[in-house]
């Protein structure tokens, strides 16, 4: 069974910094596709960042860019998401989600839809 567990959620300042890491049981993690999304209560998920299979291609939502870097180990069948100069507005619960391949359309893996397997959110709080 697929797992994504995702951890390094909590309550921060605003400018402050966090690093989430997300551990995938998938036994070809170097051939998915992985993603971070966002949400808040009585809003669509949204994209946040993600990284590609092969190319480690990076892709972010503007909200983030300059911010916000996704990286992976695929040693450690994990990718992050480092989280720098919080806003009150990065309030939501983090996911992580994985997709089989994908990317050489970086806006495809932007989509919700797009991705296979997803994990069960981790609460990140930015306080003003």
């Amino acid at each position: 069974q697929v797992q994504l567990v995702e951890s390094g959620g909590g309550l921060v300042q605003s400018g402050g910094s966090l690093r989430l890491s997300c551990a995938a049981s998938l036994r070809t993690f170097s051939s998915y596709t992985m993603g971070w999304f966002r949400q808040t209560s009585g809003k669509e998920r949204e994209f946040v960042a993600t990284i590609t299979w092969s190319e480690f291609k990076m892709d972010y939502s503007d909200s983030v860019k300059g911010r916000f870097t996704i990286s992976r180990d695929n040693a450690k069948n994990t990718v992050y998401l480092e989280m720098n100069s919080l806003k009150p507005e990065d309030t939501a619960v983090y996911y992580c989600a994985a997709k089989l391949y994908g990317g050489s359309n970086i806006d495809r893996v932007r989509r919700v839809s797009e991705y296979d397997y997803w994990g069960q959110g981790t609460q990140v709080t930015v306080s003003s």
